[in-house]
């Protein structure tokens, strides 16, 4: 099926557009959502939305309106699930898009609204990028020197093909974003705050990063596996900053491992015809061997 674009305006304020994709079977109820990082547009998430609709997953991607801090956009993507009349979700956020994951996560807590979190080169504490004390004045900077700061997270060096057109595309979508567009997601990344885990205890995790050079620091790494520590890790070997454009075929497998618990359920994001009786039976054996052999 061909994603769907749509622009959609929950906020009093008709300035806040969230655009989004909406792809595959509409009568799944709690479909995968893609969160994009500060540079990223709703298409950063192509290669998902490609495979994993054709699969028969139902997947949304979002570029977000321009939200100046966490609440505001908490309040603004409970509306937008409203709006969709969907219930509970599985969050797929990529850096930023992780941390506000969390933060939502976080946020509906007491009627929850996230069903599952796959948190991709994500963080929950922003201090470690040290930038807090800048938070306050991006909204000053011309769109020029906003960029210059984003783009200075970005690999540099010697790439292999697949990670360098990954961040000539992420570089093209960032030349597509205004300045309050890329300043009011510099300060979502950067304003000082952090998640809450107990709040989260209970929603199935799985963290995934990279083991070559990316934006994250080794301590925040080590910080999301203490927060999280029952979480399932999917770890590749490479794939810098965007393991989601250079690594796609990994990334939609370990997409699929973490929402297979979910097959058969109320929370299932694909569609009951898709998944054959002994393509679960298969995949409840490869599950519970990996899962020993972490044990071990």
């Amino acid at each position: 099926s061909v994603p769907l674009s749509f622009q959609i305006i929950v906020d009093d304020d008709d300035s806040k557009i969230w655009s989004l994709y909406d792809a595959g079977p509409r009568s799944i109820r709690c479909p995968l959502i893609f969160l994009p990082p500060v540079s990223g547009t709703a298409d950063v998430f192509f290669q998902q939305i490609l495979a994993l609709t054709g699969w028969g997953y139902r997947v949304i991607a979002l570029q977000y309106p321009v939200y100046w801090d966490h609440l505001e956009f908490c309040d603004g993507f409970r509306k937008l699930l409203d709006h969709l009349q969907l219930d509970k979700v599985h969050l797929f956020g990529a850096s930023l898009g992780g941390f506000l994951a969390q933060k939502f996560a976080e946020y509906t807590h007491k009627s929850p609204r996230v069903q599952s979190l796959i948190l991709c080169n994500a963080f929950s504490d922003t201090s470690i990028f040290n930038q807090t004390w800048t938070a306050n004045s991006f909204w000053l900077m011309p769109a020029f020197m906003l960029k210059k700061i984003v783009l200075g997270n970005f690999a540099s060096g010697p790439l292999d093909p697949e990670m360098a057109d990954g961040i000539d595309f992420m570089v093209d979508r960032l030349e597509s974003l205004g300045q309050s567009e890329l300043a009011s997601r510099l300060t979502l990344n950067c304003q000082n705050s952090y998640v809450e885990p107990h709040k989260i205890r209970d929603i199935p995790v799985t963290i995934m990063d990279v083991f070559d050079q990316s934006a994250l620091s080794t301590e925040a790494k080590e910080e999301m596996y203490k927060l999280y520590p029952n979480a399932r890790r999917a770890h590749l070997k490479t794939g810098g900053n965007f393991p989601y454009l250079c690594r796609s075929a990994e990334v939609n497998l370990y997409i699929q491992i973490h929402l297979l618990q979910f097959h058969g359920t109320r929370y299932a994001a694909i569609d009951p015809s898709m998944v054959s009786a002994e393509e679960l039976e298969v995949q409840k054996i490869s599950l519970h061997t990996s899962n020993e052999q972490e044990e071990q």
